[in-house]
């Protein structure tokens, strides 16, 4: 069994081990394709384009060129898999206008705990204790960016670099 998933499954490749960065955004790479997905002929407009859900876990830069376009994808920075299978990102709690900035208290959430909340970008200005220094913040919602005051903020990004992977991350733009 071991064999023939490794030997034949379509969706098994052999390391890129050309560089250490090689490595790891191999390891990070996911695919739409292969048994129970989707072909290439089939994947229309929809599952190809950058969906709101998708930021903070999967890069909307890194994708190849081609027939692949949009069906291997790359996760963020900061996103992991978690126990269910769904791909989280991390965010910081906002309580009365205040960041949480302890570490331990980052949030994992999914894109379906994501919706209808209020989230802050992380390069928000803050104060030393977490409070926001402007008295607006660029935020999102869903498909919607608003201009909210710090005390509609639900979260706020944990990173201005979660949106990107990790190699997308090193470009200097």
């Amino acid at each position: 069994v071991i064999n023939s998933f490794f030997g034949t499954n379509p969706l098994s490749q052999f390391m890129d081990q050309t560089n250490p960065l090689a490595e790891v955004t191999h390891k990070r790479r996911l695919s739409a394709l292969g048994p129970g997905g989707l072909s290439r002929e089939r994947a229309g407009f929809e599952v190809r384009d950058v969906h709101y859900t998708h930021y903070g876990r999967l890069c909307p830069i890194e994708s190849p060129e081609g027939p692949n376009i949009g069906l291997i994808s790359s996760l963020c920075m900061y996103a992991k898999i978690n126990d269910l299978g769904f791909i989280v990102t991390p965010y910081r709690k906002v309580n009365d206008s205040k960041v949480d900035m302890a570490n331990e208290d980052v949030v994992y959430l999914t894109a379906e705990d994501e919706e209808s909340k209020i989230i802050g970008q992380g390069n928000a200005p803050l104060t030393v204790d977490g409070s926001f220094i402007r008295d607006v913040v660029k935020c999102r919602q869903d498909a919607d960016y608003p201009v909210v005051g710090p005390d509609q903020v639900d979260y706020v990004d944990v990173s201005p670099q979660q949106i990107a992977s990790v190699s997308a991350g090193l470009i200097p733009f």
